[in-house]
């Protein structure tokens, strides 16, 4: 194992040399809502898109919304001259997880640099998630209107048959316990006509079809949320991955990928309970689809600071103390051990045993009780098989939401938040 201060973005160089060969960079957050965390990613992600050559960032994010963003970043025709401007037009719950000044910086750089570089060397932004059923829908319909008028009958009954449950498509997974009131049939037509016209080269073509993909892992999510469980998680990170594959493939045969995420999402399941729950996440499916070596994982955490978070779904954000992390925690150990910021890159036989050894990891999401500590909030992992590198800060501040016109979120997601 190296471990290496961090003060500034070029105390990075040992980390860069462990992914150089990666397809995929994955660089997770402990919390949703932590200035340091976007920070430190930032900086990491802006030398990977400067010095190795990285195509895209893919985030935990909904597609349209993340695809403003990235016609703005590209210098797309209609796009934002301000990616803020884009990042302002988030409106579902939890809006600040992308809606921030941390973001907003990162954007703006990316501009930039982007618009120094031919159209076909620019790098994108763009959203993993699955919960925009309706602004996927409609998008469909924007697109189809001007470009394939013949297949809007496909998108208007795949939206007569939501149009019943409104806004609240949780109630849609309700109903359909009953056959009858399934939408698979109407959602897999949709989905058949937006592949056949994205088989066609073009970016309104490609964003089309990620849209019906939207929809219809929307529909199987809503209906595994109402039976409990795991289902609909691993319907949620299967559709991630396959969200990345399709980048990846759309970018080129030689494309290279990096996915901000929460540490739930990227750290490989395999090494902590969730694989016993019968869960998986992008970063187990990631090492899997495309072998360990072109896949490196790196996770962040903290001792104790601020966060940015909500005391229950689809309340207002607050600022919020994290307290210190329990004794025998992998955030504990760290804190006795390691400077106030360092990386640890994993590898080689000296591991030691709070490395290769099992302990309680914190875990933050969208919806925050700093009283559920003593008992919740943490997951058991192994940390040296989780994580291909890991980045520590000791103290972290709460991040800066930009202003947003909230609209409430869908239902909790599983486990909470994250």
């Amino acid at each position: 194992m190296l471990v290496q201060r961090l003060g500034a973005p070029s105390d990075f160089d040992p980390l860069l040399e462990r992914v150089r060969d990666a397809r995929i960079v994955m660089i997770g957050e402990a919390t949703h809502g932590s200035y340091d965390y976007y920070r430190l990613r930032e900086q990491l992600t802006r030398r990977l898109i400067a010095e190795q050559g990285f195509d895209f960032v893919a985030v935990e994010g909904d597609w349209p919304d993340c695809d403003r963003v990235h016609c703005s970043v590209v210098g797309a025709p209609g796009g934002s001259a301000d990616p803020l401007v884009a990042l302002e037009r988030f409106e579902r719950w939890p809006t600040w997880m992308w809606a921030n000044a941390e973001v907003a910086r990162f954007c703006r750089w990316l501009r930039a640099w982007n618009l120094e570089r031919p159209e076909g060397e620019r790098a994108g932004f763009h959203g993993l998630d699955v919960y925009s059923l309706w602004e996927s829908m409609q998008a469909i319909f924007d697109y189809l209107g001007e470009e394939d008028p013949a297949s809007l009958e496909a998108a208007q009954e795949a939206y007569r048959c939501f149009e019943p449950y409104g806004k609240q498509v949780e109630e849609y997974g309700m109903a359909s316990r009953f056959v009858s009131a399934r939408c698979e049939e109407e959602v897999v037509r949709l989905l058949a006509r937006t592949r056949e016209q994205a088989a066609a080269d073009g970016p309104d073509r490609f964003s089309a079809w990620q849209n019906a993909e939207v929809v219809a892992g929307a529909e199987r999510y809503y209906r595994a949320m109402v039976g409990g469980g795991p289902e609909s998680w691993n319907v949620r990170d299967i559709h991630m991955a396959d969200t990345l594959d399709r980048l990846l493939d759309r970018y080129g045969p030689d494309a290279r990928g990096i996915v901000w995420a929460h540490n739930t999402h990227v750290g490989d399941a395999r090494a902590t309970e969730m694989a016993a729950d019968g869960m998986v996440n992008i970063g187990q499916l990631g090492r899997e689809r495309h072998g360990r070596d072109a896949v490196a994982l790196i996770g962040l955490g903290s001792y104790r600071g601020t966060v940015v978070a909500a005391p229950r779904w689809g309340t207002p954000a607050e600022t919020m103390v994290v307290p210190p992390a329990r004794e025998g925690s992998v955030e504990h150990r760290l804190h006795e051990l390691m400077p106030d910021r360092a990386v640890l890159v994993f590898g080689g036989p000296d591991e030691p045993d709070w490395v290769t050894g099992e302990a309680d990891h914190r875990a933050i999401g969208v919806v925050y009780d700093p009283s559920f500590e003593s008992w919740g909030n943490y997951v058991p992992t192994r940390l040296g098989e989780r994580y291909d590198a890991f980045i520590w800060c000791d103290e972290t501040t709460a991040l800066h939401p930009l202003p947003a016109l909230v609209t409430p979120g869908e239902m909790e997601t599983y486990p909470a938040g994250v």
